[in-house]
């Protein structure tokens, strides 16, 4: 009985990890091109992610979306996949989705089934690692695409960051509520079932 509840635990673990790098890969869909650095929600998901699973299992989702792509899938925006997504000019914010994921994870913790969704600490700590998650993005996307394309720190930060700044504070307040509800549901398919008397 006790090797059955931790198969099922795991692969109910695995699920919730392959539902969340879909999620992930389905904000491809959703891309407004305003130049180099389209406008995607991936973004916010890869946040989410870590912001509802943790550190650990969030990193791991967004891990699993990009071996996803690398190998060829066309899961990143645009539709693109292939590993000259990963290494060319706005390769580096895919990186930065990982780091993202890891941060706000680790910050927010592991969601537990019996947390209070909407408890105001609960929420602040979320709005902060949600902004430290985007930080997280823009780093290594705005140093790769500096690397490779040979502009200025502020070309680049108006090319990379500027025009994005208020479509991710609208993120924010998405992700915070959504974030905080999806956190107990995630708990009872990521904690291990408790082990029954034989």
């Amino acid at each position: 009985m006790k090797e059955q509840n931790t198969k099922t635990g795991t692969h109910m673990q695995a699920a919730v990890l392959a539902v969340f790098a879909a999620l992930i890969a389905a904000g491809c869909f959703i891309a407004v091109p305003i130049g180099p650095v389209p406008i995607v929600l991936q973004n916010m998901l890869a946040i989410l992610a870590g912001c509802v699973l943790g550190g650990a299992q969030g990193a791991a989702a967004v891990g699993l979306f990009l071996v996803a792509g690398c190998i060829g899938l066309p899961v990143f925006s645009g539709g693109r996949g292939g590993i000259a997504a990963v290494t060319g000019p706005t390769g580096g914010f895919l990186v930065g989705y990982f780091f993202a994921a890891l941060i706000a994870g680790s910050v927010v913790g592991k969601p537990l089934a019996d947390e209070k969704p909407f408890e105001k600490k609960r929420l602040l700590t979320i709005a902060a690692v949600g902004l430290a998650g985007f930080a997280a993005v823009y780093v290594p996307g705005t140093y790769q695409y500096m690397r490779l394309t040979g502009s200025s720190p502020a070309a680049a930060f108006s090319a990379c960051v500027l025009p994005f700044l208020p479509g991710d504070a609208v993120k924010l307040l998405i992700l915070v509520p959504a974030a905080a509800r999806l956190r107990p549901v995630a708990a009872r398919y990521l904690i291990p079932p408790k082990q029954k008397q034989a």
